[in-house]
């Protein structure tokens, strides 16, 4: 009955989401190393010392225990200390901000792997993709090679929500106006679900998108694919500050009927800076990095052709 169900945390398709399911198991088996014993007495007094049991010991004048005030402390002192030293441990290993590293990459069986860069815009209610190294876009999928550390930089041109794909691994803020960053990996083949992990308004729920990780060679001709105008998936024009706007608008919402998810789509050009200019679009006049913010109508336009459909070197591919 249960065999459509899955627990996608514990089915792991990379080191990060291994690392996040081993952590999350570790802890679990040290909290029942209290909550067990605990059961397991709470029957036994219940049973000893039932009102039918004469023979049962009662001491009317007992009031302390050094022994008992020594366990009940020192058991989840202990507890705390191991739980501490595991999560300082995980937190600094498996930071998000911290590149995948050459123990991961060996591990999985590509120790020369080059990063494959992903920019991440949450919208209402969908996702944005953006290949910055290959000139593409996508709304409501994710396709990446496996074996390749993926380097996302992500924000929000909405609301604050999660990015998430759990079978991969640890989930991150998207914010307005902000960058925050993510790097994962996906070690087999698959189809994976990812989403927003932070309510959003009436469209959350269809706030999804699949993760197709796939082999490099097969992840080099879906790229070829973007850029096939005949591909019915493919927009009929670039992504750029005059089309954006279009596609960042969010569904009509009204009290009878949820917004329509929004269907996958690809785009074969990108204007360049794009991602830049939507962080810098909630920041002009308060620019932090002590550079000037362009709005985006004002972001220089620089389309890949089919010609350039190529990745450079830096990408691996």
């Amino acid at each position: 009955m249960l065999s459509g169900c899955t627990v996608d945390l514990l089915q792991p398709a990379g080191p990060i989401g291994e690392g996040n399911r081993d952590m999350m198991v570790l802890e679990w088996a040290v909290m029942m190393c209290v909550v067990v014993p605990v059961i397991i007495a709470t029957l036994i007094f219940a049973w000893k010392y039932r009102a039918s049991n004469e023979k049962a010991e009662y001491l009317r004048n007992w009031s302390h225990s050094n022994k008992i005030e020594v366990f009940i402390w020192g058991v989840p002192i202990l507890i705390i200390l191991v739980l501490s030293g595991f999560n300082y441990w995980s937190t600094h290993y498996y930071d998000p901000y911290k590149p995948i590293s050459k123990e991961m990459l060996a591990k999985v069986g590509a120790p020369n792997a080059k990063p494959l860069r992903v920019e991440v815009v949450s919208l209402d209610w969908k996702w944005l993709f953006i290949y910055p190294d290959l000139g593409i876009a996508t709304i409501n999928e994710l396709d990446v090679p496996t074996k390749t550390p993926l380097d996302f930089r992500i924000t929000s041109d909405s609301v604050m929500t999660s990015f998430f794909i759990p079978q991969l691994g640890s989930q991150i803020y998207s914010m307005a106006g902000m960058e925050t960053q993510l790097h994962l990996l996906a070690s087999r083949p698959g189809n994976y679900q990812g989403e927003a992990a932070q309510y959003t308004g009436p469209g959350f729920s269809d706030m999804r998108f699949r993760t197709i990780a796939m082999p490099q060679e097969q992840f080099e001709a879906w790229v070829q694919s973007v850029h096939n105008t005949e591909n019915p998936f493919v927009a009929k024009e670039a992504l750029d500050a005059q089309t954006y706007p279009k596609y960042q608008a969010p569904p009509a919402v009204s009290n009878e009927v949820a917004p329509k998810p929004a269907p996958v789509l690809y785009f074969s050009n990108v204007q360049s800076g794009l991602f830049e200019s939507i962080v810098a679009k909630y920041n002009v006049g308060n620019n932090a990095h002590g550079k000037d913010s362009k709005p985006m109508g004002d972001m220089p336009m620089d389309t890949h052709s089919d010609s350039q459909m190529a990745a450079p070197s830096n990408t691996g591919m």
